[in-house]
């Protein structure tokens, strides 16, 4: 059955507040409250068992004192049980001095001495005497024919110690309760100050939440809460949050893959859980600015951060590595075009030469011309392949070379260039060629006697990549800084920002256990030096002669 709108527990639910401030307000309030009236009560509870206790010790002493009278015992012997009697006159003495509610008086039966009532004398006591008669202190709270009373009973002995009866001395209980009464309230103005005091520090305290929380309800904040989830590790971004102390309070699942970290880097800070790196940088702060790039692995980042009120920072990160793999590809697009416009040109020079030779019947020099002209693109190439007998690497020096001369930039193989076919990456070092190759060639452009040379060469299986330029060189404070992802002194293309490519070629070699420096060439200009431990596969061994080979070579020598 469903509950109409106007049930009482519909109502109930109204009815409560729905702010944090207030629920939170409310709770401490009556946490306090309940924790002052829990506290009183452990207070009065043993108080009043203590105000017991003093009342029947009182009441033992005073017994114990009136029994070590030995006039009393004297006359408890030796008169007659009367309300005019020396034993009642004494026991009445002993009450009014103490304030006992009363002093009995009794003998060995139990027969009274003394009482508050006259007419009780020679009576029976209405309670027990027979512990304190066998020689027993007794104290006790009891009902008796004068109320309920705090006792204390102890025997009356002669001059030679025998028991001949007992003494009985009450406080009357309502005067243990009055005490009891009279002490609590101060003990509820002490639970009152207290609760003040504690509904003060609650008021502040949900005050602080209030602003905190910008006074939304306990639901409004579970439903942000699952909001925050889902839109957090839905999105396709990295989001990294940071604590005011600079470590790492919140990772998506996109930050993670991109970063290619876990969970455990929670609570640690970017240097700890990424190491030291520019990445490590960015999140941290050390480097500012908008749509940063940075190298993380083999990915190609674009981080944004942003402080947050109460002194931490979110940092967002955009996987940019297709992109700039597209660049890249625009770019050596772009480099095949110019390379193939520049050998258009070159051969439209080389046809209108050769058309005017043979216009003007010189067809002896226009042979010897086209002889010259293959020759000269024979031997380059055949210069390149004999060196270089990979023909990835082989192909690109060649276009290479054919964009450098319609830069008016010479471009050199080094003489010492040996490297086999037996690369076990040749994209990578490809990759690494053409972005130091086309570094060196924007470093040197429109500067006279322009002059790049590669060199490369294997030593074992390392393979060791030198590429010189005649530019203005690097200055020493900036050839760290070269390698440093978002560093470039030149344009940025159409398709994003520069600072990527050296960046790369450092994190290639690294990534293979080399490593990539910059320093001054011979004469002036830039040397980029490039070692990649185990780029070349071990050489086949050569097949050895089988046992009927080498009869057969023998008996032709013969």
């Amino acid at each position: 059955m469903g509950m109409s709108p106007t049930s009482p527990a519909r109502r109930l639910r109204l009815g409560l507040p729905r702010r944090v401030f207030s629920q939170v307000l409310l709770m401490q309030v009556a946490i306090a409250a309940g924790v002052a009236v829990l506290a009183t009560g452990l207070f009065l509870a043993p108080l009043s068992h203590q105000l017991d206790d003093q009342a029947m010790h009182r009441a033992l002493a005073i017994a114990q004192t009136t029994a070590e009278q030995p006039q009393i015992a004297a006359d408890l012997q030796h008169t007659a049980p009367r309300p005019d009697g020396p034993v009642q006159r004494e026991a009445e003495r002993i009450r009014l001095a103490t304030g006992a509610e009363y002093v009995v008086i009794m003998n060995h039966k139990g027969t009274r001495w003394s009482h508050t009532d006259p007419a009780q004398i020679g009576r029976h006591v209405s309670t027990d005497p027979q512990q304190a008669l066998a020689g027993e202190e007794v104290m006790e709270i009891d009902e008796g024919t004068l109320g309920r009373s705090a006792r204390g009973k102890v025997p009356l002995r002669d001059a030679q110690g025998h028991i001949i009866g007992a003494v009985s001395v009450g406080i009357a209980y309502d005067s243990v309760r009055a005490r009891l009464i009279s002490a609590i309230p101060g003990l509820l103005a002490y639970a009152g100050g207290a609760l003040a005091v504690g509904a003060l520090a609650a008021w502040l305290i949900s005050r602080r939440v209030q602003r905190q929380t910008r006074d939304l309800a306990f639901s409004d904040i579970s439903a942000l809460l699952a909001e925050r989830e889902a839109m957090l590790h839905g999105i396709r971004e990295g989001v990294v949050a940071l604590d005011r102390a600079g470590r790492v309070r919140l990772l998506n699942d996109e930050a993670q893959r991109l970063l290619g970290i876990g969970e455990e880097a929670v609570g640690r800070s970017p240097d700890e859980a990424l190491g030291e790196g520019r990445t490590a940088d960015v999140l941290a702060g050390r480097v500012t600015g908008t749509d940063l790039l940075t190298v993380r692995g083999h990915r190609v980042l674009v981080a944004n951060r942003m402080p947050t009120e109460d002194g931490g920072a979110v940092a967002t990160l955009r996987d940019r590595t297709e992109l700039e793999q597209l660049g890249r590809e625009l770019d050596s697009t772009r480099g095949l075009i110019d390379a193939l416009r520049a050998q258009d040109h070159e051969h439209a020079n080389r046809m209108h030469t050769l058309l005017g030779l043979l216009e003007l019947e010189m067809y002896d020099d226009a042979v010897e011309f086209v002889g010259e002209v293959v020759g000269d693109h024979r031997a380059t190439a055949e210069q390149v392949t004999e060196k270089i007998e990979d023909p990835l690497l082989a192909a690109l020096l060649v276009g290479k070379a054919t964009v450098a001369a319609e830069r008016g930039v010479a471009l050199w193989v080094s003489d010492r260039t040996r490297l086999p076919d037996r690369l076990v990456d040749p994209r990578g070092l490809v990759t690494v060629v053409g972005n130091l190759v086309d570094n060196a060639l924007d470093a040197v452009a429109g500067t006279p006697h322009a002059r790049v040379e590669v060199e490369l060469r294997a030593e074992g299986r390392t393979a060791v990549l030198t590429v010189r330029d005649t530019g203005p060189g690097i200055p020493p404070a900036q050839r760290e800084l070269v390698f440093t992802e978002g560093w470039s002194t030149k344009k940025p293309p159409a398709h994003g920002k520069r600072g990527i490519g050296l960046s790369l070629v450092r994190r290639l070699a690294e990534r293979h256990g080399g490593s990539a420096t910059v320093g001054e060439a011979e004469g002036g200009g830039a040397q980029f030096t490039v070692v990649l431990p185990e780029a070349l596969a071990e050489p086949e061994p050569a097949p050895a002669l089988t046992l009927s080979a080498t009869a057969a070579a023998e008996e032709e020598t013969r």
